[in-house]
């Protein structure tokens, strides 16, 4: 069965981690995304590229090039901060700004959004009604389990509908599994990077089993080893850093045992 394949089309210094001090240094999302898109061709992959506005702006050339590769392209606020960090006024600006440069890039506009760090939580479910307000038909941004930066525990491990503003609004988490009654991921980001691949199969097998794709997710600078480390905690490095350098072999392994798709394919968007 198809999967579901995306990336947050961010640069290095946007994950949350990173202190702020680095915003607006070097680029390398352009590179690595290059790489991305040869190794989804070499495996006949289409994924979701959820784009942060900054990115369409400096970059409108690749925003493009993406698109005409058979990618979709979607939202992940202009400059990737934290939805529950901002008012419903400072967000609704923020999606509406990204949303023009998505579509000044690729003549479209974006059908679903992702939030910074999958920063809709309890206290900011807020941002669904404003996401429907302009125009989304989807959402990927409640993480099914809970931890220092994000997550709403009990929220469906599966893709499902939301009643928003009295109209269902389409959910599409990314893929969790289930140990001693709380749900961890396997499908990207640290987690990803850490499992080995064997396990990342088993769960992924088992999703599909349960008769749900598993929804895989990463970020441009996960399959760069040679990205700028930067000075940061200790754990704080461990998750931004561990497993960069087998993260590019590991991920063409996978997508050459499955078939992934973008999310506007899979549910015919």
């Amino acid at each position: 069965m198809d999967n579901i394949f995306c990336i947050d089309l961010e640069e290095w210094y946007h994950q949350s981690l990173v202190p702020q001090k680095y915003f607006g240094t070097e680029s390398t999302v352009v590179r690595n995304a290059e790489i991305l898109l040869e190794v989804f061709e070499k495996t006949n992959t289409t994924a979701t590229f959820f784009c942060v506005g900054q990115v369409a702006e400096e970059f409108p050339e690749l925003i493009r090039r993406i698109r005409e590769k058979g990618h979709e392209i979607a939202g992940h606020g202009y400059a990737h901060e934290l939805i529950y960090k901002q008012t419903p006024e400072e967000f609704d600006e923020d999606i509406k700004k990204s949303k023009e440069l998505i579509y000044k890039a690729c003549g479209e506009y974006p059908k679903g959004y992702r939030a910074p760090s999958w920063s809709v939580t309890e206290k900011s479910l807020w941002a669904l009604e404003v996401l429907q307000n302009n125009g989304f038909v989807y959402d990927s941004s409640i993480f099914p389990t809970k931890n220092f930066l994000y997550g709403i525990p009990d929220a469906p491990p599966y893709a499902n509908e939301r009643t928003v503003n009295g109209q269902p609004f389409k959910e599409i988490p990314p893929s969790t599994f289930s140990f001693l009654g709380k749900r961890f991921g396997f499908s990207g980001g640290f987690y990803f990077r850490a499992l080995p691949s064997f396990m990342i199969r088993h769960f992924t097998n088992k999703t599909n089993k349960a008769g749900h794709p598993a929804v895989f997710y990463l970020h441009p600078v996960e399959i760069d080893k040679h990205c700028r480390r930067v000075e940061m905690g200790l754990a704080d490095k461990l998750i931004t850093y561990y497993g960069l350098n087998s993260c590019l072999k590991k991920l063409t392994k996978i997508l050459t045992k499955y078939n992934f798709v973008s999310i506007e394919k899979y549910f015919n968007l």
